[in-house]
């Protein structure tokens, strides 16, 4: 099967140079090449992974010169407020660190931007934060005027003009020191889904996750620094059967190794079970072919070649969705109020 890369994906420690180091080793030589300086720790439940990619390393990712900081916190659930409350502290902590040397912005304009369709919910995140973030605005007006503000532009299949376009009228108009922008991301990873926080330097291109790239936000077209912050929402379908399937492959293996196990005996349900995930999977060669020893991606991009050009190409959102973005629209407001406090105060 000739090799394609299929996948869509706006985390950047998801495109292929970052998959393909996973492993302790391979992490290690990552960190020794030029162009990307990888560097990955640990706080509570939130994994932080730091991507820096100079002129050279662009090249090689087709990813854009700068930093790219990712908080995953793989335990998360829709109901898990004290799981959010320490991702919000980790997103207010590293947007400090990355704004740091950014002095004027305790007098300074700050532009806040929620993109998106607050009518189509996984896109909604942007939009919701900013009608939270409203509340502090008038905290930092005064005679001589504003120093936040905030705007949600939606999106062009409604307004008709480009998001960017949009955004740079408002910004020529205010003139701000820093514009930080909240949107939806697609992820190739179910496991992402709403788990996520990515915090980068180097601006954005809406909807290029999902193929639909617009004009790109960032400091070259701007002229001042963009900090763009997302949260992956959906995930590509044939990545989701993929993942289906290779769950199933794991219960089927688990299953045949326990059938000769007295504990297997003595379950309520032939269908409650352990996962073993160091089940033998050999033993399903003889079920499902050569196909059942597939890597994961390769079934990925099986799915996506029969798929990408058809009506069933699509993307999925987790389920509880509406929990997720109410969520997340909450967390997001407060980390920013919370990090503007800090800068102005």
């Amino acid at each position: 099967m000739e090799k394609h890369n299929f996948y869509r994906t706006d985390l950047v420690d998801e495109i292929d140079e970052m998959v393909q180091h996973r492993t302790d080793p391979e992490k290690n030589k990552l960190k020794e090449e030029d162009g990307i300086q990888f560097g990955e720790s640990r706080t509570g439940r939130v994994i932080l992974t730091s991507v820096k990619v100079d002129a050279k390393g662009a090249e090689r990712i087709g990813k854009k010169e700068g930093t790219y900081l990712t908080l995953t916190m793989p335990t998360l659930h829709a109901g898990d407020l004290e799981g959010m409350a320490e991702l919000s502290d980790a997103l207010v902590e590293q947007l400090g660190k990355m704004l740091k040397e950014l002095r004027m912005l305790k007098n300074g304009k700050i532009l806040l931007i929620g993109l998106g369709n607050r009518d189509v919910t996984p896109d909604a995140v942007g939009p919701l934060t900013m009608d939270r973030l409203r509340n502090i605005v008038p905290d930092y007006y005064s005679d001589e005027g504003s120093e936040v503000f905030v705007y949600a532009p939606g999106v062009t299949i409604q307004t008709g003009l480009e998001t960017s376009d949009f955004v740079n009228a408002v910004a020529k108009e205010i003139k701000p020191d820093l514009l930080i922008i909240i949107d939806a991301l697609a992820a190739r990873d179910s496991s992402r889904l709403c788990r996520t926080i990515q915090l980068t330097d180097t601006g954005i291109h809406p909807g290029s996750g999902v193929g639909n790239s617009r004009k790109e936000i960032s400091k070259e077209v701007f002229g001042i620094p963009v900090i763009a912050i997302g949260i992956p929402t959906v995930v590509d379908g044939p990545v989701l059967i993929a993942d289906a399937i290779d769950s199933m492959f794991g219960y089927i293996a688990s299953k045949i190794d326990e059938q000769d196990s007295p504990s297997s005996r003595l379950s309520v349900s032939p269908w409650l079970h352990n996962e073993n995930k160091d089940a033998d999977r050999s033993k399903l060669l003889p079920i499902f072919g050569d196909w059942a020893s597939w890597p994961h991606e390769d079934r990925i991009q099986l799915f996506e070649e029969v798929l990408t050009n058809r009506e069933l190409s699509t993307f999925v959102s987790p389920k509880e969705i509406d929990s997720w973005v109410t969520l997340y629209a909450d967390t997001l407001s407060d980390s920013l109020a919370q990090w503007i406090s800090n800068v102005k105060n």
